[in-house]
């Protein structure tokens, strides 16, 4: 008795499963609970004093705590994985990411894609996909904008398309006069940890953070758990072992939220993402790998708000290597150093001096 093969498992979309201008609507809305913000905590050691702290939150004129931006980002984005990079090679890079509206424990946040760009590779075994994401909560109300592109497999390696039209992106986000963030009475330094505001940073100043942070497999797996991303090329370790990497890969906005855990030392009230200009994973990470972490301040901008100004960083994850010990982040070739893993452009929102 032969046995009929099933047609409705969703084995995900490969490089010519994609059109530019194709419109995603992604499953599986999530309800954010305190179970999740400690568990981030525990897996990444965030220690923002507004995302820890319903007092805190209070007096920065919040009804309670919201949500780290990182967290937020993660369990958003990571709705796209299983119709955009569930059969992804790596992804690249991120831009125009915006955080407009804060979301809080029991909101349901939601996400739709559009494609926006495509570039086959000249190898004919893969290609590149751009999208545009759109978070919203359960008031329609918009919590993440994001563009990235993703290395993803093609399905037949035979046919090749030549296709390559990559989309333009702006190098940093506009600062909007109506930032959602309430008004800030004075700041309690010994409740956020540091006494540093807008006005003690400077331009071309570094911050060589100096703690590191092992991630072991299970630290970066069930931290991927969490956000729902089941991306083969974190879980299936059997199926990587056949590959030249040999092993999982660890989610690159993993490493991204331990950077910023690490970035804590030094921007301690910088507690506000507004928004990630670009993003490039320069390597890639692996369990066992120790992440350290360095910051440049690349400009300080300031807002018609006398409470509050903006910082754009630069914050550059390494692993195994101290941030002491690096000047340059590229070889003689312009290439990434290989200890280099994370190259973060992004601007952070920190109180002025009342």
């Amino acid at each position: 008795m032969s046995t009929k093969i099933s047609n409705k498992i969703n084995r995900g979309n490969f490089f010519e499963d994609f059109t530019i201008g194709q419109k995603i609507v992604h499953p599986l809305p999530r309800t954010i609970s305190q179970g999740d913000v400690s568990f981030y905590i525990a897996l990444t050691g965030s220690r923002f004093a507004l995302h820890s702290s319903d007092i805190l939150a209070n007096e920065f004129g919040y009804e309670q705590k919201p949500l780290d931006d990182m967290l937020m980002f993660h369990l958003t984005f990571a709705k796209s994985v299983q119709d955009v990079s569930l059969n992804a090679i790596a992804n690249l890079g991120y831009a125009e990411v915006s955080f407009k509206n804060p979301v809080f424990i029991g909101d349901t946040v939601n996400l739709e894609t559009e494609v926006i760009g495509l570039k086959e590779n000249s190898n004919g075994k893969s290609g590149v996909v751009y999208v545009h994401s759109v978070g919203y909560n359960q008031d329609k109300d918009e919590v993440l904008n994001l563009k990235r592109w993703v290395m993803v497999h093609k399905k037949d390696k035979t046919k090749n398309s030549g296709i390559n039209e990559i989309p333009s992106f702006e190098p940093t986000t506009q600062i909007l006069d109506e930032i959602k963030i309430p008004k800030l009475g004075k700041v309690n330094t010994s409740s956020t940890g540091g006494e540093y505001f807008w006005e003690d940073y400077e331009v071309g100043e570094r911050l060589n953070h100096p703690e590191g942070i092992t991630v072991d497999d299970s630290d970066h797996t069930l931290a991927t758990k969490l956000y729902q991303n089941n991306a083969k090329v974190h879980f299936d370790d059997f199926m990587m072992q056949s590959t030249p990497v040999g092993q999982r890969l660890m989610y690159g906005g993993h490493v991204i939220s331990i950077a910023r855990s690490i970035s804590f030392n030094g921007l301690q009230n910088a507690q506000w993402i507004y928004s990630i200009n670009s993003g490039a994973h320069a390597n890639p990470t692996y369990a066992g790998d120790t992440i350290y972490a360095f910051t440049e301040v690349l400009e300080k901008i300031d807002h018609s708000r006398s409470d509050i100004g903006l910082l754009r960083l630069r914050t550059v994850g390494l692993k195994n290597m101290k941030a002491e010990d690096i000047d340059s982040t590229f070889n003689e070739d312009g290439k990434y150093l290989k200890n280099v893993v994370l190259d973060l452009d992004y601007t952070v929102v920190i109180p002025k001096k009342q």
